[in-house]
């Protein structure tokens, strides 16, 4: 390794602080405020309900006296035929899904972050009725992981959570 490989190492810890970049897990971060402090909407459809079931899994659920956060959150799905034959049969779906998301602070009633995400899963339709189903609820549970994940993210990145 040569001289200027090992400086450049040993200032890449300093560009990242001077650019304002923290750790997420560190005492202070994001990700320790928001830890077992966020009391999640709750859910009315199936979707939903994956999808408030994997954000209390991240963050962990709030005691009973509801947090120092409120999230609520919705979520909606359009199934579209992904890939159709010459003869008119589908045999792959895809699923978007898109979710919209909005953190209060209990305390003074203020929203500090809000958005939305959207993404998109597919599953095939090639098989037995059966295993069509199946497919379906699969792709459609991992499309609430994906887009529990990208909350999680954008929420953790917001400003003024670790102060």
């Amino acid at each position: 390794m040569s001289l200027f490989d090992r400086r450049t190492l040993l200032l890449i810890p300093l560009a990242l602080a001077a650019c304002g970049f923290e750790p997420v897990y560190a005492p202070g971060g994001s990700g320790a405020a928001l830890n077992g402090q966020v009391q999640v909407s709750a859910p009315n459809t199936t979707e939903s309900y994956q999808l408030v079931q994997n954000l209390e899994q991240r963050l962990g659920r709030s005691a009973s006296s509801g947090g120092a956060y409120a999230l609520d959150v919705g979520v909606s799905t359009v199934t579209r035929a992904a890939a159709i034959t010459t003869t008119n049969e589908t045999n792959r779906y895809s699923i978007d899904g898109k979710a919209t998301y909005t953190l209060k602070s209990n305390e003074t009633g203020q929203i500090v972050a809000s958005g939305s995400v959207e993404n998109f899963v597919g599953y095939s339709a090639a098989g037995s009725t059966v295993s069509t189903l199946a497919d379906e609820r699969d792709a459609k549970q991992r499309l609430m992981v994906i887009l529990s994940d990208q909350i999680i993210s954008e929420l953790y990145a917001a400003p003024g959570l670790g102060t």
